[in-house]
Order: structure tokens, then sequence, then C-alpha cells
């Protein structure tokens, strides 16, 4: 699950992208709102934490223009405001919930499964697949009801698959998904993690589809 974090308080970006790593979000910190657009229409993110007050451009307007060109991904809008005219406004402009500054991390944290949930069209907590569970909570992985030791980018992947069963998803976007700017990416990084989850679960689950990417077929 890749975040975008358009933040510019130096403290809570860099706490916000400690604080997301061992949970299995890969976190990409900018701080200027000009930039966070330009991030938006150019990469692939799972969902936004969006502050509104930002250097060039602000957050409502950040907002507004990545809704107005179809960006349909979560936005979860942090605001140190109390006026609560500015939750209207950043709801009205396309925010999908929003924090309140100071905010508890656990909160947030239980905030941002919620959006992706809801944005995968899921009510309940919990991931089935077939004979797969995964827990997003407690980033814990079932097999026929048996725990399976997945390492943090295992999980984000198999997170990202599962999720959208039918959705084929090209090398170049799960790489961005899994990885971010300031990582390192080995050229057979990607073929690693397929293969360890093929070997960790079973070897049909991942169809790969050569020169294009991977796919988890949906159960018919």
């Amino acid at each position: 699950m890749r975040i975008l974090l358009v933040e510019d308080e130096i403290s809570l970006g860099e706490g916000l992208q400690t604080a997301l790593k061992p949970e299995g979000y890969t976190v990409d910190w900018l701080s200027d709102g000009a930039q966070a657009l330009q991030a938006l229409e150019t990469e692939v993110f799972d969902l936004v934490i969006l502050d509104l007050g930002l250097p060039r451009m602000d957050g409502l307007t950040v907002l507004k223009k990545a809704r107005s060109k179809g960006k349909d991904l979560p936005v979860l809008v942090l605001t140190a405001r109390d006026a609560i005219q500015d939750r209207i406004d950043g709801l009205d402009s396309g925010a999908d919930d929003y924090l309140t500054k100071p905010f508890d991390l656990t909160e947030l944290k239980a905030r941002l499964r919620a959006l992706l949930r809801r944005s995968s069209g899921r009510s309940q907590s919990l991931i089935v697949f077939g004979d797969i569970s995964l827990n997003p909570a407690g980033q814990q992985v079932y097999y026929q009801g048996n725990p399976v030791n997945l390492t943090r980018r295992e999980y984000t992947l198999l997170h990202e698959l599962i999720s959208q069963p039918g959705h084929v998803f090209t090398r170049d976007t799960l790489q961005q998904l899994l990885y971010g700017w300031d990582e390192d990416v080995e050229s057979n990084a990607m073929e690693v993690h397929i293969h360890h989850l093929r070997k960790k679960l079973y070897s049909e689950l991942i169809r790969t589809i050569r020169g294009i990417g991977y796919v988890i077929d949906p159960h018919h």
C-alpha cells in the first residue's frame, strides 16, 4: 500500500513516515502542494494524507485539482484548524475523511485501514480469498487456517493483488506501490517477491501475463 504524505511540518512528516512503515505502507513524503499535485498526476498511490496549510499550493486546491482530473483515490485531510467550515470545505472538495491535529497515531492507522477497505468495496476488515485470509489491522495472513510468515513487502504485494482479483497490475505499477522514491530496487526484486508468495501460499495463486505483469484470477 503506497501512501503519498503531504505535510510541511518536518517533525510530523518524519514521525508519520517512521510510524507507518512497519504497518506495511510505502510512504512517500512531500512538503509542497504543487509537487504533490504533480506526483498525483504522474505516479500510482493507494491513498493520500493531505495537510491543508501547504506552501505554493494549499491542500484544498491540490484536492480540487486532483479530483477534477479524475483521481479517485482516498484522501485523508489533516488540519490544525478548529473551524468547522474548514472541515466542511475539505469534505466538499473531495476529502474522504479528516483528522484534526494533534491526533492519536492509532486512530490515524485505523482511519487509513477503513479508507482502504471502503475503496476496495469491502465492508469487513478481513480480506478473504479462497483459503487465504488477510487481516490488515494486524498484518496477519492465514492459509487454510495456518499463519503464514511474510516479509513487509511480500505482505504489501499480496494485499495489493488480493484486494483486486482480476485486475492486471503491470510490473512497473507494482514496483511503484512497493518501493518509495528513496529506496533502491533490484532488477529482479518483483520476480523474487512473486516467487516467495507462490512458494509460501500456492503456485497457481498469481498468474504471470508475459510482457505485461501479474494478476490474481477471481474465483468462479
